[in-house]
């Protein structure tokens, strides 16, 4: 679906990224919702639903930590934060751009041309490339850090055009704006990417959150998918084209035991609500996760592997699942070229494309 175009001047100003702004962040005990910061670690509370979640700008703008009622909802396998930044990865909810998960060459396709990458540069790597190369990145700018009596958030901005190494292997200038928005104990992720360019840019994004409950162990853990669809993967765990119905797959969708499944799967044609949100939900004893993506969600991934046994796992991990928000299918851009995948989506030059995805949690 290409987005609107909007005036010059809108967008001038939209791009012109302030010093942080402060916007109501009160300290007071009488607010529910406030902000305050810990170096460069941004925080949102949320007292009322006894809510917090820590946010790292420098890392990729991973919000690393949610925690209700002192639980942590994301998964955290560091000893501390230093650690975590010496070596991130397999938690929090980080953001995957200019390309999501897989592609099946080390190329991409857009408009009919293909772009090649540049190995040499080392941002790329790897037969199957993966993940594209923003995830930890430090290039993020902090813009606004606010909290008022019906929400706090953070938002922060990349200047993706800005970098040249960036634009060497993905050259479509465009600026991404993301904010985390905590009101009524659920947070809020939004996105909006604005393509500065003079050609169409395909929008092939989406996250990776990190999730566990901390009632029960995976073994105990069940899963509902709002998804009607499932796509056929080849060995390589890229998308073969071909689809079949989530039954096929799952016998009950609603109802997914993780006992002694492994998942690295795809999900598409997703089942909305009145507006427009499909959910995914991952249940433990008492406690339930909840992710509910916005329209411009096309596709979801699920990622949880089995442990074998406990083989692998220290003790206190009690297994994770990545519940994943994903603008296309994975290998979205080079099966759209091919034929084979008819929902890509694009941003007209000047224009943007902007979606949100919530996480809701209870019985915690």
């Amino acid at each position: 679906m290409d987005s609107p175009i909007h005036g010059l001047a809108a967008l001038v100003a939209l791009l012109t990224v302030p010093s942080v702004l402060a916007v109501g962040a009160s300290t007071s005990s009488q607010s529910r919702y406030r902000t305050d910061r810990d170096g460069d670690v941004i925080r949102l509370h949320d007292t009322g639903s006894r809510t917090v979640v820590s946010i790292v700008p420098s890392v990729g703008n991973i919000a690393f930590s949610m925690t209700v009622a002192g639980e942590e909802v994301l998964r955290w396998p560091y000893a501390s934060l230093d650690a975590f930044k010496a070596k991130p990865g397999l938690s929090g909810i980080p953001f995957m751009g200019p390309w999501a998960n897989r592609l099946d060459e080390q190329a991409f396709y857009a408009n009919g041309r293909k772009y090649n990458f540049d190995m040499e540069l080392g941002n790329v790597r790897g037969a199957i490339p993966i993940h594209g190369f923003l995830t930890t990145t430090n290039e993020w700018h902090v813009a606004e850090v606010g909290a008022d009596a019906s929400a706090a958030w953070a938002t922060s901005v990349l200047e993706f055009y800005r970098m040249p190494m960036w634009m060497k292997q993905f050259p479509f200038a465009h600026t991404i704006r993301m904010t985390y928005r905590l009101e009524g104990g659920v947070l809020q992720v939004r996105t909006r990417i604005d393509n500065l360019s003079r050609e169409p840019m395909p929008v092939s994004i989406g996250f990776h959150p990190y999730f566990q409950l901390t009632d029960s162990v995976r073994e105990e853990w069940t899963l509902s998918v709002g998804a009607r669809t499932h796509w056929l993967l080849a060995p390589n765990k890229i998308p073969t084209g071909e689809t079949e119905p989530i039954s096929a797959f799952f016998a009950d969708a609603s109802n997914v035991a993780l006992k002694n499944v492994d998942l690295d799967h795809v999900f598409g044609d997703l089942v909305r609500d009145a507006q427009g949100r499909a959910v995914v939900s991952m249940k433990g004893r008492t406690q339930t996760i909840d992710v509910a993506m916005g329209p411009n969600y096309r596709a979801a991934v699920l990622y949880s592997p089995n442990p074998s046994a406990g083989r692998g796992r220290a003790a206190n991990d009690r297994g994770f699942v990545c519940i994943e928000p994903m603008a296309g299918i994975t290998n979205a851009m080079n099966l759209a070229h091919k034929g084979l995948y008819k929902d890509l989506q694009s941003i007209q030059p000047g224009g943007f494309w902007e979606e949100s995805f919530w996480i809701r949690t209870s019985g915690f």
